[in-house]
């Protein structure tokens, strides 16, 4: 009698536990788990992307800016970042142009910014850079809309490194370039902020 009553008493509890919560509660417990971040659950919106085997949103940006946008600024800005650390350390280590202007005569990565905006080389440069920006702003936007375009493709592959490769090598080339680019950016950071520091040549030690 006492095992009849206690269950009737733990049904009827039961009864007042909302059915959604039950719910989550198993969902969160099975879902997917960042293999970057394993404590956070996996960002399902990185799905289909290169790099989306590490599932590292952990801001879940992801949730509420199209992946393809996000994408998109994160090869542009690896890519200026690859070629921004080799300019840098470059200049830095007597590599010049020629025939070489003598206004830039003992200019370094650092001082060098200051001395061209003087100058009105910085102007011409960012004419240049903002004419792309706006160029490529009208592919971005088509992609969105949904014109097919893969994030960061612009078909300018040159030395023909993805000619005649296999869904599988494209894909490992694509990660590649995503893997050092992400790099670049950590690394451009880091050297930038130790040259000004340092004031010294390269390595800004």
């Amino acid at each position: 009698m006492k095992s009849i009553i206690l269950s009737s008493l733990l049904a009827s509890a039961a009864a007042f536990v909302p059915g959604s919560q039950v719910g989550r509660s198993s969902t969160a417990v099975n879902a997917e788990k960042s293999r970057a971040l394993p404590f956070l659950p996996y960002p399902e919106n990185l799905k289909g992307y290169v790099g989306d085997d590490a599932g590292f949103d952990p801001l879940r940006f992801s949730d509420f800016v199209p992946v393809d946008f996000l994408r998109e600024a994160e090869l542009k800005h690896a890519r200026i970042c690859m070629l921004g650390y080799v300019g840098f350390v470059a200049v830095d280590m007597g590599f010049k142009i020629y025939p070489f202007p003598e206004a830039y005569e003992g200019l370094t990565s650092v001082t060098a910014h200051d001395a061209l905006i003087e100058q009105g080389a910085m102007g011409q440069i960012f004419l240049w850079i903002s004419l792309a920006e706006t160029l490529s702003t009208v592919a971005v936007i088509q992609m969105l809309q949904g014109s097919g375009r893969e994030p960061g493709d612009f078909g300018f592959d040159p030395l023909g490194f993805l000619a005649n490769k296999s869904e599988a090598e494209v894909k490992e080339m694509q990660t590649k370039e995503l893997t050092n680019g992400r790099l670049a950016m950590l690394a451009f950071s880091g050297i930038l902020t130790q040259a000004v520091l340092t004031q010294g040549p390269f390595p800004y030690v």
